[in-house]
């Protein structure tokens, strides 16, 4: 497949930039300089110091600085590892959709450029596969080290938004790409890496859970005044015709138990005036 990236490396020379931070987790999330996993990483030689270095200075300005519909977070156990949500842009068929993402950077990054893969069903990549930009591993020929986490990204969610085909991409209707936003968010909280990422987010589904049932709730049909009447007119006229039958039972009970001994009485009559009629017949 002929890569469309290739001619796309001025795509990310401009960037809109957000004055506001994710204060409480920026605020967590900027003592990594002295936490322990960045001295593990470069005791165990993972990373050139100047790769830790750079990425540490890069992770504090998106704290300081977020780009607007990108966050970026490296993985606790490992620096050169990071994790992104991209946020669909309003008027394409990615509105509304969260797009959880890996880059994987190499050891001599800032000098050699990074992998990048989506984790999230989107429509326009293919997940957990490679992603053919201008600024991936796919191009290190045309590799700036002038670039950043926040221009990688920024690249990646315009071209996301484009549909030029590129290798790692997938064609697909707008129908099925807004069908897979309204279900990324759900898609992302079974991941546990997301989950601890980026609680925000996490937060925000749990929200939107709550106000969905409390709005079914609120639609769902409830019983009214008069069918509830109606109702309660009708069993009672139910109840009063079982009456009436137990009562009609009972009466022609009494009646077959007050007509049975008029019969026997009669009969015994009979009998008894045949019997005195026996000695006036006889000669």
């Amino acid at each position: 497949m002929h890569c469309i990236a290739c001619s796309r490396s001025s795509e990310i020379a401009c960037f809109v930039y957000r004055k506001s931070c994710f204060s409480p987790i920026c605020a967590l999330n900027l003592r990594l300089k002295n936490s322990s996993w960045f001295s593990l990483s470069i005791a165990c030689g993972m990373a050139d110091k100047s790769c830790i270095k750079r990425l540490q200075k890069e992770y504090r300005a998106l704290c300081k600085e977020p780009v607007s519909h990108i966050v970026a977070r490296p993985s606790p156990s490992d620096i050169l590892e990071w994790h992104y949500v991209l946020e669909g842009s309003e008027g394409t068929p990615f509105a509304g959709g969260y797009y959880h993402g890996k880059i994987k950077f190499p050891p001599e990054y800032p000098y050699k450029p990074p992998g990048i893969s989506m984790i999230t069903p989107n429509g326009r990549f293919m997940t957990q596969k490679k992603i053919c930009l201008s600024m991936s591993d796919f191009h290190p020929e045309s590799w700036n080290p002038m670039w950043s986490v926040s221009s990688i990204l920024t690249g990646l969610l315009s071209f996301m938004m484009d549909n030029s085909p590129t290798t790692g991409s997938v064609n697909t209707t707008a129908a099925e790409k807004e069908r897979l936003a309204k279900a990324s968010l759900a898609f992302n909280c079974k991941n546990p890496t997301f989950r601890k990422l980026f609680p925000e987010y996490v937060e925000n589904f749990n929200q939107q859970q709550q106000s969905e049932q409390l709005v079914a709730e609120q639609v769902s049909p409830k019983p009214s005044v008069e069918g509830e009447a109606r109702k309660l007119i009708e069993k009672v006229k139910s109840m009063e015709g079982n009456i009436n039958k137990a009562a009609d039972g009972d009466h022609m009970k009494r009646n077959r138990k007050q007509s049975f001994p008029t019969w026997l009485m009669l009969l015994l009559f009979s009998i008894f005036g045949v019997l005195m009629a026996l000695p006036l017949l006889q000669p």
